[in-house]
C-alpha cells in the first residue's frame, strides 16, 4: 500500500514539471498502475486519466480515495475486488457504450498483476471495447531490477501456497525452468517459504526484496539456504518480493540423446541431426554424429 506523505511536506523539486502537452483521454478502460509506495513515482498519464475518469474502479476504495486525494483528484468510485469483479465489469461495460471513461486500479501497482481486474478486463475485451494499459509501478520488475539475477527470461510465479507440501508440489513444477524466477510472499510465511526453496530449488542465489521505494526499502541477496535463515527475512513487515536464479541445465542422457537423434532421423539426415541435437541437448557433435550413424545401421 502506498505511504501518503504528510500534506506539509515542501516540494524539494527546484524545476516546474516538463512534459509533452497532454491529450485528450478518450472513451476506453485504462488499466492504471499506481505507485508501490512513494507517490512521486505516479506517472503524468496516469493523472491524466484519473482526473478524466467518469469511473474507477478501486480494489479498495478507501485507498484509491486517499490516493486520488493525495493527488487533489475526485472521482466516482465503485470496488472491484475478487467478489465484485463480476458486477464491476457488467458497470464497466454499460458505461463504456455510453462513451464514458473507466479506469481500474488495484491498491498499488499494475492492475491484473496477482490484484484483481482480469474479469474486468477480459469482459470488457469480449464485448468489443477498447482497452488501454497506463504503465507505471510494479513491484515485480522493481525487485527485478535491483536483485542483481538475469533479467533476460523471467518466469513470475505469483503468490505460492501456504502449507508447505502445497508449496513444495509448486516449486517442483518450476523446477526445472531455465529462467529467473520470481514470487511475491507475505512477511509470515517467508522464512518457510525460503527454507522450502532450498529444499526443492537447491543452493540458487536469489534476493528478497521489500517495501520497494517505500522509506525501509531493503534487498537481501544469498543463497536461498542463507536468506532463510537470515535474520532479516524472520517475518519482516511490508510486501515481499523474492527473486530466484535460473537453474543450471541437467545433463541429457544417453537414453534421451537417442530418443532425440531417432525423431530427428526420421527428418533429417544422420549429419544435420547431430547438429540439431546437439544444440538442443548442449552435447558435442561428433559422438552424436557418431551415434546417429549407428542407430542407422551403417
Amino acid at each position: 500500500m502506498p505511504e501518503f506523505p504528510p500534506e506539509s511536506v515542501p516540494d524539494p523539486s527546484p524545476f516546474p514539471p516538463i512534459a509533452p502537452p497532454r491529450r485528450p483521454v478518450a472513451s476506453g478502460l485504462y488499466l492504471v498502475s499506481t505507485p508501490i509506495g512513494n507517490l512521486r513515482d505516479m506517472t503524468l498519464r496516469a493523472l491524466d486519466v484519473l482526473s478524466a475518469a467518469d469511473l474507477v474502479l478501486a480494489e479498495d476504495t478507501r485507498v484509491t480515495g486517499k490516493l486520488l486525494s493525495a493527488y487533489g483528484l475526485k472521482a466516482k468510485l465503485e470496488r472491484c475486488d475478487d467478489h465484485a469483479s463480476p458486477r464491476a465489469a457488467e458497470l464497466a461495460i454499460e458505461r463504456l457504450r455510453e462513451g464514458a471513461v473507466v479506469a481500474l486500479v488495484s491498491d498499488a501497482g499494475t492492475p491484473l498483476v496477482s490484484d484483481p481486474g482480469f474479469v474486468v478486463a477480459r469482459a470488457v475485451i469480449a464485448a468489443g471495447l477498447p482497452v488501454h494499459p497506463i504503465p507505471g509501478p510494479s513491484s515485480l520488475l522493481a525487485a527485478l531490477c535491483i536483485a542483481g539475477l538475469p533479467a533476460d527470461r523471467v518466469l513470475f510465479a505469483g503468490f505460492l501456497p501456504a502449507k508447505s507440501g502445497a508449496r513444495r508440489a509448486a516449486l517442483e513444477e518450476v523446477r526445472t525452468a531455465r529462467q529467473t524466477l520470481v514470487f511475491f510472499e507475505s512477511g509470515p510465511r517467508l522464512a518457510d517459504s525460503l527454507a522450502d526453496m532450498a529444499a526443492v530449488l537447491g543452493q540458487r542465489p536469489a534476493a528478497v526484496a521489500r517495501e520497494l521505494t517505500k522509506m525501509y526499502e531493503e534487498c537481501v541477496r544469498g543463497s536461498l539456504a542463507e536468506l532463510a535463515v537470515d535474520p532479516r527475512c524472520q517475518s519482516p513487515k511490508g510486501e515481499i518480493v523474492i527473486v530466484v536464479a535460473p537453474g543450471e541445465a541437467e545433463a541429457a542422457s544417453e537414453a534421451d540423446a537417442d530418443a532425440a537423434l531417432a525423431e530427428a532421423m526420421t527428418r533429417l539426415p544422420p549429419g544435420e541431426a547431430a547438429a540439431e541435437v546437439s544444440r538442443a541437448l548442449n552435447l558435442p557433435r561428433k559422438p552424436l554424429y557418431k551415434r546417429a550413424l549407428e542407430l542407422q545401421g551403417r
